[in-house]
């Protein structure tokens, strides 16, 4: 909430992608028990709900949905402009953006930048300077020299935020 609400620089990443969908869901779509089932499962207002593959599993062991899934990218977004039309990469969860949540949370203005099928993805705010969420896990395809691209983009933000500030400081 910190991060949406001063412009704040955020990315988060699976959970963290999960947390600001209930965190958004709470205060601005006004759900005020929105939740994950994984956290309360008797929540009035499952924001984040187990994938439906998941639902007969009783022995949970490698059961998440794992690997590298291709997700479909939103043209002139913030996903856009660091992925492209489309990128890869690898996934291991077993949670989800509830489905019958997507509308109400789209029409608060919460962006669902990149989707895998009716899966959403990636998030972000068009009026923020960088609040990004992948429920991915980009972290596992960089490499030294080579950060995925929601890095680069969150370490710009960062530096941009920085600039902004000293010339702030100057000028006052």
């Amino acid at each position: 909430r910190y991060a949406r609400e001063n412009d704040v620089p955020f990315l988060g990443l699976c959970l963290g992608f999960q947390v600001a969908v209930i965190e958004y869901a709470r205060n601005v779509c006004g759900l005020d028990d929105a939740h994950s089932t994984e956290l309360v499962s008797d929540t009035p207002h499952p924001v984040i709900g187990l994938l439906p593959e998941q639902y007969d599993v009783e022995d949970l062991g490698g059961t998440m949905r794992l690997g590298a899934h291709e997700t479909a990218v939103e043209p002139d977004t913030l996903a856009a402009d660091l992925y492209g039309e489309s990128c890869t990469e690898r996934h291991r969860h077993r949670y989800e953006v509830n489905p019958e949540y997507i509308d109400r949370l789209e029409a608060e203005g919460l962006d669902f930048s990149g989707r895998a099928n009716n899966r959403m993805e990636i998030l972000e705010l068009d009026d923020h300077p960088f609040f990004f969420g992948t429920q991915f896990h980009p972290e596992f395809r960089s490499r030294p020299g080579r950060a995925s691209p929601p890095f680069v983009g969150l370490l710009d933000a960062t530096l941009d935020e920085r600039d902004h500030r000293a010339i702030d400081e100057v000028e006052a």
